[in-house]
C-alpha cells in the first residue's frame, strides 16, 4: 500500500524531498548540456559586439551549447563569436556536400544537439563531423583575422617561404592561419578537457577520439594553406609578384577529410588512458588521421536509439552501383518511381555587350526515390 511521504518503503521529509528533486533537476539539466553543442552557433544567429544593447544580458550566457569552459573564452572574446558560428556552419555545409549520396547525409535534426543522438556513438560519421566542424573554425577565424573583424589578431606573421623567388615580395595580408589554429584548438577542444574521466573508461576513450578528430581537422586547413601571388607591372607584364599565405578553398580542406574517413583507424581505449588501434597489424595513426571506436549503424532504418533518421523517402539514382545507387541506398526494400518536370536555362545566346540571354527548357524525368 502507497502512503503519502512513502515510496517502496522509504519516508520523504520535505527537506529531503527538496534535496531530491534538487538532484533530479541537476541531472536533468547536466543531460541537457551533454546533448548539446557549440555546432548550435551555426544554427542560432549569434549577435555581433556592435549591436550589444547596454544593460542587456550578457550574449554568452543566452548562447545554447557552451560548456563552461567555452562560456569563458565567449566572455572573452565575445567578437569571435559570430565567425566560430560561421566556422560550424561551413562544417555542416561541406559535411552534407560530403554525404549527400550517402545513407547518412549529416542531416540536422534540431537547434540544440544539431545532429541528434546519432552523435552519441563513436563512429566513423561522427569522427568526420567532428573533425570538419573543427576545421570550420579554424578557417572562419583566420580569416576574419585577415580582414580586420577582430582586435585580438591581423594579418598573417607566416615567415617568408625559403623556396621564394628573392626578387618576388613577401607582404600583402596574408590568412591568419597560425591564430585561428590556436583560438580554434583552445576552444573547441574546451569541453573535452574540462572533464575529469576515469582512467581507462569508455567516456575517457571517446573525448580522446573526439580530441583525435578536432586536431585532424585543424590540421588540414593549417597544412593546406599555400602561397598566393599577384603580379605587378606596366601592362601586365609581371616584373614583380608580391606573395602571402591563403587558405586553400574549403571544399578542398572537405575533400582531404573525406579521404581520411575512408581510411579512419578503429581504435580502443588502454588501462593506461590511451588510445591503441583495435587491430595491431595497421599503422599506427598520425595527428592529422581520422579515429573511431564505435561500430557505424547500417542507417537504413529511422531508429530513436541510436538516432538514424533512415532512408525512408530519400532520391537514389536506379543506374548507379555506388552509395547513391537504389540498392544501397534503399537497404534492398525497393523504391517507387515518380515524374517530376524540370525546368533548366537552355539556347543561351551571348548578346553585345555584354549580356547573356537565354530561354527556360521543361523536360519530364523519371525520379526514384526508397520505400
Amino acid at each position: 500500500m502507497l502512503v503519502p511521504g512513502h515510496w517502496d518503503g522509504l519516508r520523504f521529509t520535505m527537506p529531503s524531498l527538496m534535496l531530491f528533486t534538487a538532484a533530479l533537476l541537476s541531472s536533468w539539466a547536466q543531460l541537457l548540456t551533454d546533448a548539446s553543442s557549440w555546432w548550435s552557433l551555426a544554427l542560432n544567429p549569434v549577435q555581433r559586439p556592435e549591436m550589444f544593447i547596454i544593460g542587456a544580458q550578457p550574449v554568452c550566457s543566452q548562447l545554447p551549447g557552451l560548456s563552461p569552459g567555452q562560456r569563458k573564452l565567449c566572455q572573452l572574446y565575445q567578437e569571435h563569436m559570430s565567425y566560430i558560428g560561421e566556422g560550424a556552419k561551413t562544417g555542416i555545409r561541406e559535411c552534407q556536400h560530403q554525404f549527400r549520396q550517402r545513407r547518412w547525409n549529416c542531416s540536422t535534426v534540431d537547434n540544440t544537439s544539431v545532429f541528434g543522438r546519432v552523435m552519441q556513438i563513436g563512429s566513423r560519421e561522427t569522427a568526420f563531423t567532428y573533425a570538419v566542424s573543427a576545421a570550420g573554425v579554424v578557417n572562419a577565424i583566420s580569416r576574419a583575422c585577415r580582414e580586420g573583424e577582430l582586435s585580438t589578431c591581423g594579418c598573417s606573421r607566416t615567415a617568408r617561404p625559403k623556396d621564394l623567388p628573392r626578387d618576388w615580395l613577401w607582404g600583402g595580408c596574408g590568412d591568419n592561419v597560425e591564430y585561428g589554429y590556436r583560438f580554434a584548438k583552445e576552444f573547441v577542444d574546451a569541453r573535452e578537457r574540462e572533464k575529469n574521466f576515469v582512467k581507462g573508461s569508455e567516456e575517457q576513450g571517446r573525448a580522446l577520439m573526439n580530441l583525435q578528430n578536432n586536431e585532424a581537422g585543424r590540421r588540414a586547413v593549417y597544412k593546406m594553406a599555400d602561397v598566393a601571388c599577384k603580379c605587378h607591372g606596366v601592362s601586365g607584364s609581371c616584373s614583380l609578384k608580391t606573395c602571402w599565405l591563403q587558405l586553400a578553398e574549403f571544399r578542398k580542406v572537405g575533400d582531404r577529410l573525406k579521404e581520411k574517413y575512408d581510411s579512419a583507424a578503429a581504435v580502443r581505449i588502454t588501462r593506461q588512458g590511451k588510445l591503441e588501434l583495435a587491430n595491431s597489424r595497421f599503422n599506427q595513426p598520425t595527428p592529422e588521421d581520422l579515429v573511431y571506436v564505435d561500430p557505424s549503424p547500417d542507417y537504413c532504418l529511422r531508429n530513436e536509439t541510436t538516432g538514424s533518421l533512415g532512408t525512408q523517402g530519400r532520391l537514389c539514382n536506379k543506374t548507379s552501383e555506388g552509395t547513391d545507387g537504389c540498392e544501397l541506398m534503399c537497404c534492398g526494400r525497393g523504391y517507387d518511381r515518380f515524374k517530376s518536370v524540370q525546368v533548366e536555362r537552355c539556347h543561351c545566346r551571348f548578346h553585345w555587350c555584354c549580356f547573356v540571354r537565354c530561354k527556360k527548357c521543361t523536360e519530364i524525368v523519371d525520379q526514384y526515390v526508397c520505400k
